[in-house]
């Protein structure tokens, strides 16, 4: 069993690495961002908690994951852990091969903007650590328990049948791990229905029943769903159409404009993809600000009441993520669009809980409200230890079987 797990998450413009050590609880983590650009730097703590800041001006993907994986050497962690955003019709958590690297690489149509650059740090792993077993996690796999009437679009069965378009769903490793530690802290652990929300620069909703993600507000790809920061969440389909007719804008610009200048950004005419700063500007007298701010809690209430069809009942809230975790103002903003669910936030309990804490900031009445830090690495590390457990022990067996033969 491994005793320590190095979890890789590529981004399209930084990186999250983190080592967890023995219990999980004691990690050292560091963060590579503002990649390609002269700002570009890694930030994070190393053992006995001590800082660590590296100037890495201009470093590409490649660059600065092999700064920050020769810091870690010395650490020898036992397994990897790959965060991968998209994993095609690939279904749940595989042990890294040549076969599932090139599905990875086959899936880069359905997240072009995360799946090359996961695979950049798949390459610098595996040159860097080449005898240690890495795992791939996806953020579609928690998903595929959707019934078809879910996850199904209403297009022509052959897109479905022979090219896979089809709702996926993101965020997995998220959904999961709240939704269990939620059910958990609300004494009916992976019982019952809960809606989570996953707030943060990229957003998303689910409904679970029983521990099970049962509809999800993310499609085909990332960009479906409700406002995030720079991704505008759904739109009318014919947009694309109708800029391209009236103004001559090309797919790729459309593409471009939906996915990094939408969404929080483009509601608020560029102020800001950050939340705080919007909240900040809106009391200020900023009418964009503002306007962001209803735009992206109407959106987001409208999803959670919409994930209520796939629940027989529901039995609470769980909010994480950046926003999700730290903004009291936008949970009371949600929550006041969803009076005839029988929500009963606790303005009190709600505005005192603490940055990075989890509690209940619901009154007592009407479905549970929870706050939930999410702890994507966690779940990542916890899942790369059950598929390292599970290839040990089929290799066992199977020796054990040859040897019975001999």
């Amino acid at each position: 069993m491994p005793k320590s797990v190095l979890v890789i998450n590529c981004g399209s413009s930084s990186i999250k690495f983190a080592l967890l050590l023995e219990d999980k609880e004691f990690r050292i983590y560091g963060l590579a961002e503002n990649l390609g650009t002269p700002e570009a730097r890694i930030k994070g703590v190393t053992v006995g908690n001590e800082p660590v800041d590296i100037r890495i001006p201009n470093a590409d993907h490649k660059e600065a994951l092999e700064v920050g994986l020769e810091r870690l050497a010395n650490y020898k962690p036992d397994a990897i852990g790959h965060r991968i955003v998209h994993g095609g019709t690939l279904t749940k958590a595989e042990l890294l091969t040549d076969d599932i690297i090139e599905k990875i690489r086959e899936a880069t149509p359905l997240a072009p903007l995360h799946n090359p650059a996961h695979l950049v740090g798949i390459e610098a792993t595996k040159r860097l650590f080449p005898d240690l077993p890495q795992v791939a996690v996806f953020d579609t796999a928690f998903h595929q328990t959707m019934p078809e009437h879910a996850f199904r679009y209403a297009l022509p069965k052959f897109l479905y049948t022979e090219h896979n378009v089809r709702r996926y769903g993101f965020h997995g490793t998220s959904h999961a791990y709240v939704s269990e530690r939620g059910s958990e802290l609300a004494g009916s652990f992976k019982q019952g229905g809960w809606l989570t929300a996953h707030l943060g620069n990229g957003s998303s909703t689910c409904a679970i029943w029983n521990g099970e993600s049962v509809d999800t507000s993310m499609g085909l790809t990332p960009l479906e769903g409700i406002v995030m920061g720079t991704r505008s969440g759904d739109v009318d389909p014919s947009i694309h159409s109708f800029l391209a007719s009236n103004l001559g804008w090309d797919i790729y610009k459309i593409d471009k404009m939906l996915n990094s200048q939408s969404g929080l950004l483009g509601l608020s005419n560029n102020l800001s993809n950050d939340m705080r700063t919007l909240i900040e500007a809106s009391e200020q007298g900023n009418e964009d600000a503002a306007i962001a701010i209803e735009v992206f809690c109407y959106r987001l209430a409208k999803s959670l009441a919409a994930l209520s069809c796939g629940l027989p009942r529901i039995d609470g809230l769980f909010f994480t993520g950046g926003i999700g975790e730290n903004s009291a103002y936008i949970r009371e903003k949600t929550l006041a669009y969803l009076p005839h669910f029988g929500f009963n936030l606790s303005k009190e309990q709600n505005d005192n809980l603490k940055r990075g804490t989890e509690g209940r900031i619901d009154a007592g009445t009407g479905p549970q409200i929870w706050v939930v830090p999410t702890d994507e690495e966690g779940r990542i590390a916890q899942e790369t230890e059950n598929v390292v457990n599970e290839v040990s022990q089929a290799a066992a067996k199977k020796f054990e079987a040859d040897v019975a033969m001999a």
